[in-house]
C-alpha cells in the first residue's frame, strides 16, 4: 500500500485538470458575451421627442422610453413594446388610449433616431423621433 501523501499526490494530479476546466467554464458564464455586453450597451432610460412631418397631429412630445437588454419598455405614459437588436436598431409600438403609431430607427451611444407613423386622435401622422439617453 502507498503511502498516504503519495495517494493524495497522485489524486490532486487527476482532479487539477478537472478543476481547470470547470473553473474555465464558471469564468465564463460569469462574463457576459460581447453581443450580450453590445445590447447592454443600450440599456437606461431614454427620451424620445416626436416631430410630425405629415399629418394634422402635433409636435414636439417628449416621451420616455427604457432599454433592459434587448427588450423596449415604457419608462411611464402609455404602453410601449419593442425590441434593440445589438446593432442599435430599434423597432417600437407605442398606444395610448386609441392613438398608436409604430416607429423603427437606430440607437447609438446616447443619441438615437428614426422614424414613425400612425394615428394619433383619429389623425394618419408620421414623422421623425430623436431620443437621448438619460
Amino acid at each position: 500500500m502507498p503511502p498516504f501523501s503519495q495517494t493524495l499526490s497522485s489524486l490532486t494530479d487527476v482532479a487539477r485538470p478537472r478543476c481547470l476546466a470547470l473553473l474555465a467554464v464558471l469564468a465564463m458564464a460569469a462574463c457576459p458575451s460581447s453581443a450580450n455586453a453590445r445590447i447592454r450597451g443600450y440599456d437606461g432610460v431614454w427620451n424620445v421627442t416626436f416631430a410630425t412631418t405629415r399629418g394634422n397631429c402635433s409636435s414636439g412630445y417628449s416621451v420616455p422610453f427604457t432599454v433592459t437588454g434587448s427588450r423596449v419598455s415604457s419608462a411611464g405614459g402609455g404602453r410601449v413594446s419593442g425590441k434593440v437588436n445589438r446593432s442599435g436598431t430599434v423597432a417600437v409600438q407605442v398606444s395610448v388610449g386609441a392613438s398608436h403609431a409604430s416607429g423603427g430607427g437606430r440607437l447609438a451611444g446616447v443619441n438615437g433616431a428614426g422614424s414613425w407613423r400612425g394615428i394619433i386622435s383619429g389623425d394618419q401622422c408620421s414623422g421623425t423621433w430623436h431620443a437621448t439617453r438619460t
